[in-house]
């Protein structure tokens, strides 16, 4: 009895194993390509958006995170960084509060695909309460004028700037320096506008002006001086 049934089973192999993989050719051929699905795992970065106005973020451990997404085969391809967006909305935010939840929902991404998953589900995030102050600006004067040439005054237009940022950031003893301003093969009284340049990276400028204009007052010396 076991000698049949595993002739049964035995007989023509080789054509039975090949009928089968016929058969879930044609079968994987007949379902809708709209109904055949894939995933696809992508690193996109981590955006953060309504931060409130009174404070700063001064820790961003987590840069990007890790996305998992589903769609149909017609539609996986075209998913990529440039189209899926994990956006987490801090409007709440305050400074007593560091760990914030990561859902799937914060992801956009294109119609007919859906997010399965996304990791970490939690960011630490640390906020100082904000600051203003008006600080000097101070010139950044390199190089050296020709001979019998002499720098008499440097005025700055304008003298201050308001600048913002996390509180442990800025001090008021701080001061705002322009670019480098080379006077080597300056001759006379000339004015040049530079960029401000902020003590710290995590502090800004406030309003739309981020340059100054340094005036430089150039004199010739006597010529009794030269010889002196």
């Amino acid at each position: 009895m076991k000698t049949k049934i595993k002739k049964v089973f035995t007989k023509n192999l080789g054509l039975k194993i090949f009928s089968f993989i016929l058969a879930l050719i044609l079968w994987f051929s007949l379902i809708p390509e709209e109904k055949r699905f894939s995933e696809k795992s992508l690193n996109v970065p981590l955006e953060l958006h309504n931060i409130p106005s009174d404070i700063e973020l001064v820790e961003l451990p987590l840069q990007t995170v890790h996305v998992t997404v589903r769609a149909p085969e017609r539609l996986i391809n075209q998913i990529t960084q440039a189209n899926v967006h994990a956006v987490l909305d801090l409007r709440r935010a305050s400074t007593a509060q560091q760990d914030y939840t990561l859902s799937r929902s914060m992801v956009s991404i294109p119609d007919g695909a859906e997010v399965k998953e996304i990791s970490p589900s939690l960011v630490n995030l640390k906020f100082e309460v904000s600051k203003q102050l008006m600080l000097s600006i101070r010139p950044n004067i390199i190089g050296e004028l020709p001979e019998g040439f002499t720098l008499e005054k440097v005025e700055v237009e304008p003298p201050e700037v308001l600048v913002k940022g996390p509180e442990s950031k800025l001090d008021k003893q701080d001061v705002v320096r322009t670019s480098p301003i080379n006077i080597s093969g300056f001759n006379h009284t000339t004015a040049v506008e530079a960029d401000l340049i902020t003590p710290a990276p995590e502090l800004t400028i406030m309003g739309t002006n981020t340059t100054a204009l340094v005036k430089l007052l150039i004199q010739k010396q006597e010529s009794k001086d030269l010889n002196q």
